[in-house]
C-alpha cells in the first residue's frame, strides 16, 4: 500500500504542524497576555506555560521533523514513515491541544508528550544503533534529556520537585540551543561550501570543537543549578569568544546572496548576542529575558525557519539554491521580531505591552508567509516524482 505523500518522511507533518502551531500559539500567548482571556494554571505562571509550548511545543517538532529525516539519511534505513509517523505527529498534537487551555489537563498532555518522544527517540535511535553511527550518540542522549526535563514540568507543576519548573523550562531551552549549535556546527560549513556558487573550503577547528565540549554543558548546568550567577556570565563569555571565531571561520561574501545560507549564519550571530548580554549581567542592568529571548527568538526561531525551508526544498525535488523569494521577507520578519522582543523593551519599557504585540504580530506574519508558501510542498508528492529514499535532497 503507498504511503501518502504527507506521512512518506518524518518533515513533512512535524515542520507543517511546528509552523502552524507557531502562529496559533503566538496568538494565544497575546489573547491570554494582552486581552486576558481566560487561562487555568496551577504550580506555573503565565510566561512559564507560554516558555514551555514554544520550547516542547514548536521546537521540538522542528527537531522531530529533522530527525527523522536526517537519521534516515545518515544511516540508509527508514525511521518513520506511514501509520508510525502519523502516531507520532498525533501524540505531538494532542498534547499541544491539552495544553492549549492552561494546565488543568496536565497529566494526560504530560503522558502525551512523552509517549510522542519515546516513540520519536526510537525511530532516530534503532537505525542509528543498528548501524552503529556512535558519532550521533549526543542526539540520542540530548532527546533523552528532553524527556527528562519534560517530567520535571510535570513534577514542579504538581510541588513534588521544588524549582521543576524553572529547571524544566530553562534546561528544556539550553537542550535544544545545544542541539543547534551541534548541528549547526556540522551543516553550515557543509550547505555553505556546496550553496555559495564558487570553491570555498570552511572548517571548524578541533581545539574549538574541544572547547566549546567543555564549556557548553558547563554553561547549560550553571544556569540551571546557579541562575544568573557570575560563573554562567564567565562561561557565557568564554562560549562568545569561541562561538565568534568559529562563525568568522564560517563566513564568505557568497552568503549574503543566498537567504538560506545568510539565516543560519545570523541564527548563530544572535546567539552570540545572547552570550554577550549574559556575560554582561553581572556589570550591567541587563535584564535575564534578554538572553533567554536572544537564544530562543533569534537564535532557535531563525535557524528552524532556515532548516525548514531548506531541507523542503531539498525533500521535495526542488532546487535548494533558488528558494522562494518570498524567504527574504520571512527571515527579516523573524529578525525584526528577535529585535522588537530584545530591544525595544529597553528603550521605552513603558509601551511594554506594545512591544509584546508588535513582535507577536510579525512573529504570527513570517510563519503565516512560511505556510502558504511550503504547506503545498510538504502536503504533495516530490515535483520530480522520485521514490523518497536515504540521501535524496
Amino acid at each position: 500500500m503507498k504511503t501518502i505523500a504527507f506521512l512518506s518522511r518524518g518533515f513533512r507533518p512535524f515542520f507543517l504542524g511546528a509552523s502552524v502551531f507557531a502562529m496559533l500559539a503566538m496568538a494565544n500567548w497575546m489573547a491570554v497576555y494582552l486581552f486576558h482571556f481566560p487561562l487555568e494554571l496551577r504550580g506555573v505562571s503565565l510566561f512559564q506555560w507560554h516558555a514551555h509550548e514554544m520550547v516542547y511545543g514548536y521546537a521540538v517538532a522542528v527537531i522531530a521533523g529533522f530527525l527523522l529525516t536526517a537519521a534516515w539519511n545518515w544511516t540508509g534505513q527508514k525511521t518513520a514513515s506511514g501509520a508510525g509517523l502519523a502516531l507520532l505527529f498525533t501524540l505531538w498534537l494532542l498534547a499541544r491541544v491539552l495544553m492549549m487551555k492552561g494546565t488543568g489537563l496536565l497529566a494526560w498532555a504530560t503522558a502525551a508528550d512523552l509517549a510522542f518522544m519515546a516513540g520519536l527517540a526510537f525511530a532516530v535511535g534503532r537505525p542509528v544503533i543498528q548501524t552503529r553511527q556512535t558519532r550521533q550518540a549526543p542526539v540520542l542522549l540530548v532527546l533523552s534529556l528532553l524527556a527528562a526535563a519534560r517530567v520535571l514540568f510535570f513534577l514542579g507543576a504538581e510541588g513534588m520537585v521544588l524549582d521543576g519548573v524553572r529547571i524544566s523550562i530553562h534546561g528544556g531551552l539550553y537542550l535544544v540551543l545545544g542541539m543547534v549549535l551541534f548541528m549547526g556546527r556540522r551543516v553550515i560549513p557543509f550547505f555553505t561550501e556546496r550553496g555559495v556558487g564558487y570553491e570555498v573550503e570552511l572548517r571548524n577547528e578541533r581545539w574549538n570543537d574541544i572547547a566549546t565540549i567543555a564549556a557548553y554543558p558547563l554553561y547549560l548546568l550553571a544556569e540551571i543549578l546557579l541562575p544568573y550567577s557570575l560563573l554562567g556570565a564567565i562561561l557565557a563569555g568564554a562560549l562568545l569568544i569561541l562561538n565568534t571565531l568559529r562563525v568568522m571561520g564560517w563566513h564568505t561574501m557568497g552568503i549574503w546572496q543566498k537567504p538560506l545560507l545568510w539565516g543560519l549564519f545570523l541564527s548563530f550571530v544572535m546567539i552570540n548576542l545572547g552570550f554577550l548580554l549574559r556575560a554582561l549581567m553581572p556589570v550591567t542592568a541587563v535584564p535575564p529575558y534578554l538572553p533567554v529571548h536572544a537564544y530562543a527568538v533569534g537564535g532557535v526561531g531563525i535557524i528552524t525557519v532556515s532548516m525548514m525551508a531548506r531541507v523542503t526544498l531539498g525533500h521535495t525535488g526542488r532546487d535548494i539554491h533558488q528558494a522562494p523569494r518570498v524567504m527574504v521577507l520571512i527571515l527579516v520578519g523573524m529578525l525584526l521580531t528577535a529585535t522588537i522582543r530584545i530591544f525595544l523593551p529597553l528603550v521605552d519599557y513603558s509601551h511594554y505591552k506594545l512591544w509584546i504585540g508588535a513582535a507577536g504580530t510579525t512573529w504570527i506574519a513570517s510563519f503565516f508567509l512560511f505556510t502558504v508558501v511550503f504547506a503545498p510542498m510538504l502536503l504533495r508528492q516530490r515535483v520530480d516524482e522520485k521514490p523518497e529514499k536515504p540521501g535524496s535532497e
